[in-house]
């Protein structure tokens, strides 16, 4: 009888799963993005500028804010010993995390410190420390910057457009791999989408098959 009424308490009330933590030296990606031990995570909440990410100053000098957020967070943080709670999984197959050193909330100190900007999108969570941060100018916020996603819809859809074919009757791409052999890819194919043509080396565009293979092209096997 206790079995059945303790089944019956489980059912209807079943215990809250507790989030996965683990832990690590820390080894900086980027901005957002750390190794901690085995695993690489990108931080909940968070979301900052891009590697190669420019930034204009009030003069209108330029700079590369994204390699100088990882810095400032390397010098942070870098081989220090992390405690991380797992929130969820990204599309690219990261661990997304809160992560705590010396028992800071690593996400509110880049924020806090105009070194990431609020991803409120996924989490409200720095929402109030990404305003007092703007308010008094800290870090990237006393300089121009797109917000990271809109950097990186931008390069898409800039990356889409170096990807067309100029001509909708020449689809083929005649890509030249880094051993020097020409391969063709048909549209379809496994790595048409991802298969960038440069003419300034050598690649180009076909209108079809025949004519890539007597300028020396071979189809790609998949």
């Amino acid at each position: 009888m206790l079995r059945i009424s303790l089944l019956i308490v489980l059912t209807l009330f079943p215990v809250a799963s507790t989030a996965q933590g683990f832990g690590g030296p820390v080894r900086v990606v980027d901005g957002d993005t750390l190794d901690v031990g085995a695993v690489r995570v990108r931080l909940h909440g968070i979301d900052a500028p891009e590697l190669g990410q420019i930034c204009t100053n009030p003069d209108g000098a330029t700079w590369d804010c994204g390699t100088w957020v990882a810095d400032q967070v390397r010098a942070r943080i870098a081989t220090r010993e992390a405690r991380c709670e797992t929130v969820d999984t990204d599309r690219y197959g990261r661990t997304v995390t809160t992560c705590r050193v010396a028992g800071q909330d690593v996400g509110r100190m880049l924020v806090t410190d105009g070194l990431a900007l609020a991803y409120r999108k996924y989490s409200m969570a720095y929402d109030l420390d990404e305003k007092s941060a703007v308010v008094a100018g800290r870090g990237l916020h006393g300089h121009l910057m797109a917000r990271p996603e809109d950097h990186r819809r931008a390069v898409r859809e800039e990356r889409a457009q170096q990807n067309a074919a100029p001509n909708a009757d020449c689809p083929i791409k005649g890509n030249v791999n880094s051993k020097g052999r020409r391969i063709y890819h048909m549209p379809g194919q496994a790595d048409y989408a991802r298969t960038v043509i440069r003419p300034a080396t050598g690649e180009r565009w076909f209108c079809d098959e025949a004519a890539a293979r007597a300028a020396g092209w071979r189809r790609a096997k998949r």
